[in-house]
């Protein structure tokens, strides 16, 4: 599952956010510290007034930050994303206080991070903890303690615990049905978020009439070639593909991939993942010559954006390397097969469009 929220405290990212993000950068990740005042002869309310500047100053690079990390992070650029999310954290807690709104939304866009780069444990307590602060910050109703209930079952997807996600995944659509109405498009993500559970549990005929209910809302309220739709189609795609309908599987893999090349770019992460998914579908109908390279790209791009340890990574290259294994062994029981033909004997060529 590949949708998140991100948390609604989060202000927009402006010409100040980038000016912060240069100076974080030029720090090369240390935290933000201002240099000692020299000693003087002010008094104590001048002190006073020098540390409410100061506070004042964290407040406002607190959240650009945090709203430049996501940036990246959405970017798929992990690595630059952690030092800005880490600083803005400390920045939130030291102007807030760690109680406060503004930490819980700093915590959640870094359990979002954790999330993507596979370290689950430690996105775990993050979210836990920012679902603490916000629940008695705010209120249980509160759309950002939606978001980190959405976010917690993202995080057991990813994980593959789906029964243990899926909890967290109905009570934040709970949450959203009676404060924006089913309609709503943050509705509907908590709807996609909640199918995707529901797949993995091989729950189908619910987890496709929820999507498909998602599928609408986005297509209405973002568009037909929104970052949403492109998402939430490869997850129809992987039910599909599950039931063995590949024919709609590949249809939809297809339109998904299209949209994630153009909204993000070929190199994307989540690129990655709808190509692996390709080649796991091509691979399951023996159309090997087709899902070879679908599977070398989408590894190169995991490689590249990823920890040699995470899971995606690893996955990937085990898929990789079992369909080079069982082509090779096609390849030795049938030596008179002709290029670019399936062991099961029928030509390939560009996968089929409707």
């Amino acid at each position: 599952m590949n949708t998140h929220r991100t948390s609604t405290l989060l202000l927009a990212l402006g010409a100040s956010a980038l000016a912060a993000s240069v100076w974080i950068a030029a720090g090369a990740g240390a935290p933000v510290r201002r240099a000692p005042a020299e000693a003087s002869s002010h008094n104590v309310k001048g002190r006073l007034t020098d540390e409410a500047a100061d506070e004042a100053a964290d407040r406002a690079l607190a959240l650009p930050l945090s709203a430049e990390g996501g940036r990246l992070r959405a970017a798929g650029r992990y690595g630059e994303a952690e030092p800005l999310l880490r600083q803005a954290l400390a920045l939130a807690e030291q102007a807030y206080g760690p109680e406060a709104p503004e930490v819980a939304a700093a915590l959640n866009q870094l359990g979002m991070l954790d999330k993507y780069t596979g370290n689950f444990d430690e996105g775990e307590r993050v979210y836990h903890r920012a679902l603490a602060i916000a629940e008695k910050a705010l209120s249980p109703e509160d759309p950002v303690v939606a978001d980190i209930y959405h976010n917690l079952g993202g995080l057991e997807h990813a994980r593959g615990r789906f029964a243990q996600g899926e909890p967290y995944a109905r009570r934040a659509v709970e949450i959203r049905e009676r404060t924006l109405g089913p309609d709503h498009a943050d509705t509907a993500a908590d709807l996609a978020a909640l199918a995707a559970l529901l797949d993995g549990q091989r729950k189908y005929r619910e987890a496709e009439r929820l999507y498909l209910r998602a599928l609408a809302v986005f297509g209405r309220v973002y568009g037909e070639e929104s970052y949403d739709v492109a998402i939430n189609i490869n997850n129809l795609a992987a039910l599909y593909h599950a039931q063995g309908r590949f024919a709609e599987a590949e249809r939809y893999y297809l339109r998904s991939l299209a949209l994630k090349e153009k909204l993000l770019g070929a190199d994307h992460p989540d690129v990655a993942m709808t190509l692996n998914n390709m080649a796991v579908l091509y691979k399951s109908q023996g159309r090997y010559d087709d899902a070879a390279p679908l599977f070398g790209r989408a590894l190169a791009i995991f490689e590249r954006a990823l920890d040699p340890t995470h899971p995606k990574v690893i996955a990937c290259r085990a898929n990789y390397t079992r369909l080079l294994a069982t082509a090779r062994a096609a390849r030795t029981r049938n030596p008179k097969r002709g290029p670019g033909e399936t062991a099961r004997g029928r030509q390939v060529g560009a996968p089929s469009r409707r």
